[in-house]
């Protein structure tokens, strides 16, 4: 968080009244989103409306014993973040706050009000090696230097986007502080490892690209049916113990993302517990660090003040937006959507706005407009290319998906992965009903499956989502008249099916080798199906009766590919047992 010195702050106004997070000041010499500080005890909060003389601030910590009279102070600069190295393995809360260094203040895991710490710490020092010499011309967003955030992670030092740039007068490699000026311009502009960004407002950017490489998360339905690009946005809606936040966690472990940025936003505390106990403990599958390597975590639990929440999920976009200026690959998880719209509907109705449907602000579409629309494929002004990719959970109440927040996400998202009550009862994990869900993805990143993978990616995956349609149907006409009333190939189709479901769209998460499923093993999973979908048909073209087909040993064995460390020979051998076992009936 952008903290005001003491001489940059004015005491300029006095509380009029309180109505939970939202105080209104009057005699306050400020303007729309500035940083105040409220009451005796320094509340931060943020102009939200002005109105003649009455300005109306929403606070993002208790209010209560905040009284008429006290004291309203503004910094006259808007909620910012703070930018540099040491941002990655550090827990925040909603407004940028460490928590371990909140706790050490406090000598105590319950936090006094008022309490403050910078969002970097500004006495660690990193070792800066610079990549541009005397002489250079650098403009805005341009790559100074290098330090070793991370053992996975180098961080890039830029010219702020704001800096008009200029000749590189002297830039040296050393030891120092975020404060410290690193590269001093002919301008007698001096930039330092720090900056500092509105949360509100996006960093500037060259162009947004359409996006061409998927974000591979190892999870089989997501891969296989519905990918997301790089760059993408989705939504996980689901109703309570469906396995949205179990989803996130998958895909903040497993993703090919450079950058995660997980934000916990309204979501209850033994949730937020278990990420920040497990992130710690976890190994990054690709580099062999640890996870939080390359993870920054912004925890706003449910007990937390409900103003903070609202301005969570820009603290982590901004944050990875920063990182995506360097030219990384950044997947943002934000669980949920839903508590922070709820956040947006408490303070709208405290400030007595109009309510659309449901009670939420008239401008709910616009917020979740603005938060997605930060995403994206970008070329950056610094000349690199880096994305920012937006996942939001979305917290029906009753998995109703015709309420508000779920049907404006739906306008704006373009992959849709909807976790399904039923089939979390009947321990289908992942959850997600692949009648519901789609990908608007798929046909822009396929040339990169068809290149990488296989050249029949399409055509396999289109016949399981054909396939499983089928089976959809036929289930209506076999609650009413039973399965042996359906021709043969409709019962053999039916079969087909349920291997698609439980040997190909489960996944065991707390299994060493089916946590994680590559494109290829993917792939030849779907294969081993179809291949026992080929040599049954045309068994049952050749007359063998159903039973016989079905009943055949090695088809079994389909549904243990996934748990297989040696999956790829295993498949050859299924494969050509199959191939062999279904002929031999004919």
């Amino acid at each position: 968080m952008s903290k005001a010195t003491e001489s940059d702050v004015r005491e300029d106004g006095v509380i009029e009244g309180v109505s939970g997070p939202v105080v209104t000041a009057k005699d306050l010499d400020a303007r729309m989103n500035d940083v105040v500080y409220v009451g005796h005890e320094g509340l931060m909060g943020e102009v939200i409306e002005i109105e003649g003389n009455l300005t109306t601030i929403q606070v993002y910590e208790e209010t209560s014993d905040v009284g008429p009279g006290e004291p309203v102070e503004s910094t006259g600069a808007p909620l910012s973040v703070d930018l540099g190295p040491g941002m990655l393995d550090t827990i925040y809360d909603g407004v940028q706050r460490p928590l371990d260094v909140l706790e050490s203040k406090m000598n105590s895991a319950f936090l006094d009000r008022g309490v403050d710490a910078p969002g970097i710490d500004l006495e660690q020092t990193w070792e800066f090696t610079p990549t541009v010499d005397e002489g250079d011309e650098v403009e805005a967003g341009d790559i100074l230097g290098t330090v070793p955030e991370t053992p996975s992670i180098e961080h890039k030092v830029m010219v702020p986007p704001d800096s008009e740039g200029g000749e590189v007068v002297s830039a040296e490699s050393g030891t120092f502080t975020v404060e410290e000026t690193v590269v001093e311009l002919d301008s007698g502009e001096e930039i330092s490892m720090h900056q500092e960004w509105p949360v509100r407002e996006a960093r500037p950017t060259v162009n947004k690209k359409s996006p061409k490489k998927p974000l591979v998360s190892g999870q089989r339905i997501l891969d296989g049916l519905f990918p997301i690009a790089k760059g993408g946005t989705a939504a996980i809606p689901g109703p309570f113990g469906s396995g949205k936040t179990v989803t996130q966690h998958q895909l903040a472990k497993w993703a090919d993302a450079d950058i995660v940025i997980y934000v916990g936003c309204g979501e209850r505390g033994n949730e937020m517990t278990e990420v920040i106990e497990d992130f710690p403990e976890l190994e990054d599958p690709t580099t062999g660090n640890a996870l939080m390597d390359r993870t920054c975590l912004i925890a706003n639990t449910s007990n937390m003040p409900v103003a903070a929440r609202e301005s969570c999920v820009y603290t982590g976009i901004t944050i990875a937006e920063y990182f995506r200026d360097m030219g990384y690959d950044v997947a943002l998880m934000a669980d949920s959507t839903s508590r922070w719209a709820e956040a947006m509907r408490e303070i709208s109705s405290r400030l007595e706005e109009m309510p659309g449907e449901e009670g939420y602000p008239a401008y709910l579409a616009a917020r979740l407009s603005q938060f997605y629309e930060r995403a994206g494929y970008f070329e950056n002004i610094n000349g690199t290319e880096g994305s920012v990719t937006a996942i939001g959970a979305v917290s029906p109440p009753g998995g109703d998906f015709s309420e508000p927040v779920t049907q404006n996400t739906l306008r704006i998202v373009k992959t849709f992965w909807a976790l399904d009550a039923d089939l979390a009862e009947r321990r289908h994990f992942p959850a997600i009903n692949w009648n519901e869900s789609y990908s608007l993805y798929r046909d822009q990143l396929d040339p990169w499956f068809v290149e990488n993978v296989q050249e029949d990616w399409p055509e396999k995956r289109q016949w399981a989502i054909d396939t499983l349609d089928e089976e959809t149907e036929l289930q209506e006409i076999v609650q009413l008249v039973g399965k042996d009333a359906l021709p043969e190939d409709q019962q053999l189709t039916l079969e087909v099916a349920r291997y698609l479901r439980e040997a190909y769209l489960q996944q065991n998460a707390f299994h060493d080798v089916d946590m994680y499923c590559e494109p290829q093993k993917t792939y030849r999973m779907l294969d081993a199906i179809k291949t026992f979908n080929d040599e049954a048909f045309d068994a049952l073209d050749a007359g063998v009766p159903i039973e016989e087909i079905i009943e055949v040993d090695v088809a079994p064995r389909l549904n243990r590919i996934g748990v297989q460390e040696d999956w790829d020979e295993y498949i050859d051998e299924l494969e050509s047992d199959l191939e062999a076992q279904i002929r031999e009936l004919y």
